[in-house]
């Protein structure tokens, strides 16, 4: 009991910022943060003849892992946690975002006209809104049924979503994911993850939606092996 205690003194002890727990602390600063980049993405985005695009970059950075949060807390309370931000979403993720910047920067510096091609940046914006677009309503359209992690049981309310943006192909979350971040790559005209990235990604996910597609059989059945008949990833190579 002695000890239980002590764990509690010294958490109170410490100020409660970035210690892993779910507390209104931990989300107001998150939140804070992402808000904070936003406002800096925005205004680069905005005032900076040089590199706007990076900018847009951030900003749409940020705007994702808040609607990550925001979406699971309407619909999915009871699986929320600091997670739901998707920010520890993994290395290779965090790789990922590292490599696009780097060789943003590098080419930049070496090529500075090469980054300066307005039909890249509003291509790859408009690539990306309809990836985070298409992500949202999957959330959206899924509510309760949506989950960040593959579910390798079926519960109770968990029931087969073929309305909304599921109405026109399977998994329209990894179909946003996709098209988001190859929009990214377009906006900041990156040739070298242009063409590395969409191989990485769908790697990724063909062994995920081959992970996952038995299991979703196993809880639905006939109705589930129908709707993958009819139904459309609308990422390449991925029927």
């Amino acid at each position: 009991m002695s000890t239980e205690h002590s764990k509690i003194n010294n958490r109170k002890e410490k100020i409660p910022l970035l210690d892993g727990f779910h507390t209104a602390q931990n989300i107001s600063f998150y939140s804070f943060a992402l808000g904070t980049l936003f406002g800096i993405a925005v205004t680069v985005a905005f005032y900076s003849d040089l590199i706007p695009q990076l900018g847009i970059f951030l900003a749409a950075v940020a705007i994702f892992h808040e609607f990550e949060y925001i979406l699971t807390a309407l619909f999915n309370a009871d699986k929320l946690s600091l997670d739901s931000f998707l920010l520890n979403n993994g290395q290779p993720y965090k790789t990922a975002h590292a490599v696009s910047m780097c060789e943003f920067l590098i080419e930049l510096y070496l090529f500075p006209s090469m980054k300066n091609t307005n039909f890249a940046r509003y291509l790859g914006l408009v690539i990306l809104i309809i990836g985070q677009i298409a992500r949202s309503l999957a959330m959206w359209h899924a509510k309760h049924n949506f989950s960040h992690q593959i579910a390798v049981h079926k519960r109770e309310e968990h029931v087969l979503v073929k309305t909304g943006v599921y109405a026109y192909m399977r998994h329209p979350s990894y179909f946003g994911f996709f098209w988001w971040v190859i929009g990214m790559q377009v906006l900041l005209f990156n040739p070298i993850c242009l063409v590395v990235f969409p191989v990485v990604l769908y790697r990724f996910f063909s062994n995920r939606i081959r992970e996952e597609e038995p299991l979703l059989v196993e809880f639905f059945g006939e109705e589930y092996e129908e709707y993958r008949k009819k139904t459309p990833t609308l990422i390449p190579f991925i029927r």
